[in-house]
């Protein structure tokens, strides 16, 4: 049994995660090991009833302003209530990770969106001084939540 659950993750799981593909950001995929994967599982694909798939939004988020802003909001100051994705429903509080600096930060979501969510390559990736400016003012994770609920409607396809 053990031998089929794990055939199956590395079946499913994103290039550069499994595969032979190196990873972009490797001090990202440190941190979200270290942070996140606990939840979200090494290759991002979330845990039933728990929490969700880092794979599906992150990669269309940062084609936009405010989705980049959602992005960084998310890490800075987590966010708590319940939100679906693919059609599946979670209810759960994301921590905050503003303990940690820019660079780590934007090097972390980095990971998620390109080297997890497999973002298209030419998309711009998040910067260091993109988390220095949310930092400035602060918002609570159910704030985060109602922030995603806009941006989600407004994703280019």
């Amino acid at each position: 049994m053990r031998r089929l659950l794990a055939l199956a993750i590395l079946s499913t799981a994103p290039a550069g995660v499994w595969a032979d593909e190196p990873l972009r950001y490797e001090d990202g995929a440190a941190t979200f090991k270290a942070n996140c994967a606990v939840c979200h599982r090494p290759n991002g694909a979330g845990t039933a009833g728990l929490a969700p798939p880092v794979t599906v939004y992150p990669p269309r988020f940062v084609a936009t302003a405010e989705g980049r802003r959602q992005l960084v909001l998310t890490s800075l100051y987590g966010m708590y209530g319940e939100i679906s994705v693919e059609d599946r429903r979670y209810n759960f509080k994301m921590p905050e990770f503003s303990r940690l600096d820019d660079a780590t930060l934007a090097a972390t979501l980095n990971h998620v969106v390109f080297d997890l969510g497999r973002a298209p390559a030419e998309a711009k990736p998040i910067e260091a001084a993109e988390i220095a400016a949310e930092r400035t003012i602060a918002v609570d994770g159910a704030e985060v939540r109602a922030h995603r609920e806009s941006v989600i409607g407004r994703l280019p396809q």
